[in-house]
């Protein structure tokens, strides 16, 4: 072949594969800005509120538990400091193993808002969590107006309870959910935890964000309070009970029956401590991002597209087509995806600040947090992590097996 076609059929080749990236590319980067966007408007973080008078016997909190031990005893503790505005914390275990039951028991006897219940056998049909938190809404009692679901796992702050239901209340919401402070401890989680929770924050609006269509609500049950008027509507918690993303699944219904369902930004209010290191972070967390069980098989993969042009790619093509220019080829289009991929690079990195508050820094982690600032090389990790879970039904999950 001649060296003067070759040239030419490598610029051409070369040439369309920019212009189809800087096409598609485009498309998306104009989805994630106007999410992005969105953010300026949201309502700002929740801040602990003192306890009102009106709230009285209001909330009856519901906790499911299974083999827990090792880490409820910060939950129980920040429910307990929690004012009169809870009239009562069911703890609802699925005969746990390891002590957790014992446990309760002892906050019970400084509390007595505490009781402990056990739930029935898991039916057929039911995720292990959604049944325990439905046996927990059935056994609360009918004099509170709302329900509180709160995850074994969680650190609620005092003046949490407060603050939620006023929120709710002012913005008239049936439904509301908190995101959390998380709690990382060691370098890989540092690293990889941040990029799998940039996944939800590329495909949904951020926390505080108002007025969402009902297929883009996003909900997070470690800290999910529901009207008992309105989980009465929906039968309890049965719309989710085969669902592992049972707090999308309930929130989404309920927006789809006119229900008014908020997400807020409860960084002051809870924190969590999920998982322990990279790997329970990449196997358990991981699995359940994909949101399958609450969407459209076109929505997840239209989102899972997003993910990869705009979250999972840019800094490697960012590198390619770099290189490209470097050894001679220029052209508009190849320009014009360089710029394109760097504005994404930028953006991401830009996001770091963003949410860097929504996780917790003590003198132990100060070393250890600085990979969070490497957090975007793990993206196509992040990224490959949610195409597996979308490809995956959950074998096994919190210490249960699911056919």
């Amino acid at each position: 072949m001649d060296h003067g076609v070759s040239i030419l059929l490598n610029d051409t080749v070369i040439g369309l594969i920019s212009l189809s990236v800087l096409l598609s590319q485009g498309t998306a980067t104009l989805i994630l800005l106007s999410r992005l966007l969105k953010g300026a408007k949201r309502r700002p973080p929740l801040k602990p509120q003192l306890p009102d008078p009106e709230m009285l016997g209001n909330v009856s909190v519901v906790v499911p538990t299974l083999n827990e031990a090792e880490r409820i005893t910060p939950c129980l503790q920040g429910l307990g400091q929690q004012s009169y505005e809870v009239r009562e914390i069911i703890v609802v275990d699925s005969h746990s193993q390891d002590g957790t039951q014992e446990l309760v028991k002892t906050a019970g006897l400084h509390d007595p808002r505490f009781r402990l219940i056990t739930d029935d056998p898991l039916p057929s049909g039911w995720v292990g969590r959604p049944w325990a938190l439905h046996n927990g809404f059935l056994n609360t009692s009918p004099r509170s107006q709302w329900v509180l679901g709160i995850d074994a796992d969680t650190q609620p702050q005092p003046g949490l309870v407060a603050s939620l239901v006023k929120a709710a209340e002012e913005e008239g919401y049936d439904m509301v959910s908190l995101s959390p402070q998380f709690i990382l401890k060691d370098a890989g989680e540092w690293w990889l935890q941040p990029a799998l929770l940039m996944t939800l924050l590329y495909r949904f609006d951020s926390a505080g964000v108002r007025n969402q269509t009902p297929d883009r609500v996003m909900a997070n049950g470690q800290c999910f309070l529901s009207r008992r008027s309105v989980l009465e509507a929906l039968d309890g918690y049965s719309c989710a009970a085969g669902s592992f993303c049972d707090d999308v699944t309930l929130a989404r219904e309920a927006a789809k029956q006119g229900f008014k369902v908020g997400f807020l930004d409860g960084k002051n209010l809870i924190r969590v401590r999920m998982y322990e290191g990279i790997t329970e972070t990449w196997n358990e967390w991981g699995r359940s991002l994909d949101l399958k069980d609450a969407a459209s098989t076109p929505q997840v993969w239209g989102d899972l597209a997003l993910l990869l042009l705009t979250q999972g790619l840019p800094l490697f093509l960012l590198i390619i087509f770099v290189g490209f220019w470097f050894v001679g080829y220029s052209f508009l289009s190849l320009e014009l995806a360089i710029a394109l991929n760097l504005i994404l690079v930028i953006i991401r990195f830009a996001l770091l600040f963003a949410v860097f508050p929504s996780y917790y820094k003590d003198k132990s982690s100060l070393g250890k947090s600085l990979f969070f600032w490497l957090s975007p090389l793990a993206d196509p990790l992040a990224v490959l992590r949610i195409f597996l879970s979308s490809l995956q039904t959950p074998k096994q999950w919190r210490g249960r097996s699911y056919r």
